[in-house]
């Protein structure tokens, strides 16, 4: 993964491609309204041709490794062919942001837009490039289009979440990256007692460290007077994979529903095309994330959790009935977020691990614990955080649980933060950036950390 100003030239070659495309898909809808099939195949070509790029830096070498691990165990001769390029940043984003553009453009859901540097803009607004959201035309480009003045208040709430995301990055994410890094760079050395705590505090990792990109490139936006789409909504108080999916990486799986799942048909064409659609996202969706088959095993797992929860949902609410249990039931509640959390952060591994054996490995481990009871002698302060780091790590944790459960429940600090007293609503903000300045993970003797979604 790397940034180089060569690596610009791609982003303007994506964008040229899908502006392009969607000036003669444009013109074919106004002026041949009947050349259906020449508008298929301008949105084919543009897919095609922007796919090949994004296959080319980031699944090229993959491929070509897999192949040769099969004919590993043949007689055939392997491939040498190898190709020593970095993966430019943001490419997966842009190129699902551009290419939705031009599939809203064929589905006459949006103008194409005529202005060249506007569209550019629209593919590299900068402060969701590189990690999302992946925003929809339908959104973003209309705000472009018509930009709104500078407003005090939003101004504000975007700052606001700019703190939040900062937050979450520095003081939460990069705070467990030094312990989770720690543990699983030394499989072999550790237990089950610290891999499964590791495996815990990623599932956090993880959240915190996309959120926190995605809550600061929000806020930044906001600042800036546009309006970005949520990204994260509590997923951790999911009571279903499902609904964990709903609420986690909101623009890539809605994505993933409107440009991949529906047109293959979706849930109109029987229950088992159906739970095969569903697989093909899951799949596709842990190959978008990076070129490695741990990350396809990790979107497996995630399809086979959504198509038991849908064979089995019905039979879950007849129970629910038979039992007179109410939707709202807080023990059955948590329960279900308890299960989900489970099944979802047992993924995680896979995620994670470097490699499937990898993830076996560490899974192995963590049901062969030898004492379940952690470290009461302290070994745990020995793997780079220190007993006050844990302190603020748990506070920290605690803090971000309230925020999650305040979300879910419809209450937006935000806004009560807002509508304080001006001396009050500053002194807020203020604390919090000091906060984040004392208790942030950097400077001397911590590594920089870069955002873990920089990578896809």
């Amino acid at each position: 993964m790397g940034w180089n100003a060569k690596y610009a030239l791609l982003l303007l070659l994506s964008t040229a491609i899908t502006y392009i495309s969607g000036i003669v898909i444009q013109w074919l809808n106004d002026n041949r309204p009947e050349k259906i099939e020449a508008k298929k195949w301008v949105v084919v070509g543009c897919i095609v041709a922007n796919l090949a790029i994004l296959f080319f830096f980031k699944y090229f070498n993959f491929t070509i490794e897999s192949i040769n691990a099969v004919l590993d165990h043949t007689s055939l001769p392997t491939v040498n062919t190898s190709l020593d390029v970095l993966l430019p940043v943001g490419i997966s984003f842009y190129t699902f942001q551009a290419l939705g553009y031009t599939v809203d453009v064929y589905r006459r859901e949006i103008e194409a837009e005529k202005n060249f540097f506007r569209y550019a803009l629209f593919v590299s607004f900068f402060p969701q490039l590189v990690a999302g959201p992946i925003e929809r035309s339908k959104n973003l480009l209309n705000q472009l289009r018509n930009p709104k003045s500078y407003h005090y208040g939003r101004m504000c709430d975007g700052l606001l979440l700019m703190i939040w995301g900062y937050f979450l990055k520095l003081v939460i994410a990069d705070r467990i990256a030094i312990f989770v890094d720690n543990v699983y760079a030394n499989v072999d050395i550790y237990d089950g007692r610290y891999l499964l705590l590791a495996s815990v505090l990623f599932a956090f990792q993880i959240y915190c460290d996309f959120a926190g990109y995605s809550t600061i490139a929000i806020g930044a936006a906001e600042v800036m007077g546009f309006e970005l789409m949520e990204n994260f909504n509590s997923p951790y108080l999911s009571q279903s994979v499902a609904e964990f999916w709903r609420r986690w990486h909101i623009s890539l799986s809605s994505w993933f529903k409107d440009y991949l799942y529906i047109p293959l048909g979706g849930n109109r064409k029987g229950k088992i095309r159906k739970y095969i659609n569903i697989m093909i996202v899951f799949l596709v969706s842990g190959l978008w994330h990076g070129a490695n088959w741990s990350y396809v095993v990790w979107g497996g797992l995630n399809g086979v959790y959504q198509v038991i929860g849908a064979i089995f949902t019905p039979l879950r609410n007849k129970i629910k009935e038979n039992l007179h249990l109410k939707k709202n039931f807080l023990p059955l509640m948590i329960v279900y977020m308890f299960v989900t959390f489970i099944l979802v952060d047992l993924t995680w591994i896979f995620f994670r691990a470097d490699t499937i054996q990898h993830a076996f490995d560490i899974i192995e481990s963590i049901f062969h614990m030898n004492d379940p009871v952690l470290l009461a002698n302290g070994a745990l302060y020995d793997l780079g955080l220190s007993k006050p780091n844990f302190i603020v790590l748990v506070i920290s944790l605690l803090l971000l649980l309230l925020a999650d459960v305040c979300k879910y429940r419809g209450v937006k600090v935000r806004n009560v933060i807002l509508n304080l007293n001006i001396i009050i609503r500053w002194t807020i903000i203020i604390v919090g950036i000091l906060g984040i300045l004392i208790f942030g993970i950097w400077g001397s003797g911590y590594s920089e950390t870069n955002f873990i979604y920089f990578q896809f």
